[in-house]
């Protein structure tokens, strides 16, 4: 494995613990984690709260085992950093608590930026510029 690959392993390895985690916590020890649901949210799901919280842990998981696989991990790493925005945003005055999905928020985004598809945008702006 090169340096470059290795280091790519260790970013997918460590955004995907920061989604199991919550996820596999929430289902242990679910009044824990609900708090961190907007209200709004909690005030519609009203009496099903708890399996809203652990269907978003099942989504968290899956976003977490496609990074770890490796393969087209763009979408994974998109729709996690949507995640982590949203949880950044819904939760600033828990700042103290919520500082670190922050920087799990950059990794994301690198992870994005690493795996975007370049090629094949390449071929479709091609296409586009062609067909003008």
């Amino acid at each position: 494995m090169t340096r470059k690959e290795t280091e790519f392993f260790l970013l997918r390895i460590g955004v995907a613990f920061s989604f199991i985690y919550p996820a596999a916590a929430a289902y242990f020890d679910p009044l824990s984690w609900i708090g961190f649901f907007p209200s709004s949210l909690l005030d519609l799901a009203q009496k099903y709260d708890i399996l809203m919280l652990h269907f978003f842990g099942a989504t968290e998981i899956a976003i977490a085992l496609w990074i770890l696989i490796g393969k087209r991990i763009f979408i994974p790493s998109a729709l996690a950093s949507l995640y982590l925005l949203a949880i950044i945003l819904f939760n600033l005055p828990l700042m103290d608590i919520i500082f670190r999905d922050i920087s799990i928020l950059l990794m994301t985004i690198a992870l994005a930026i690493w795996s975007y598809p370049l090629k094949s945008n390449k071929k479709k702006i091609d296409w586009f510029i062609a067909t003008c």
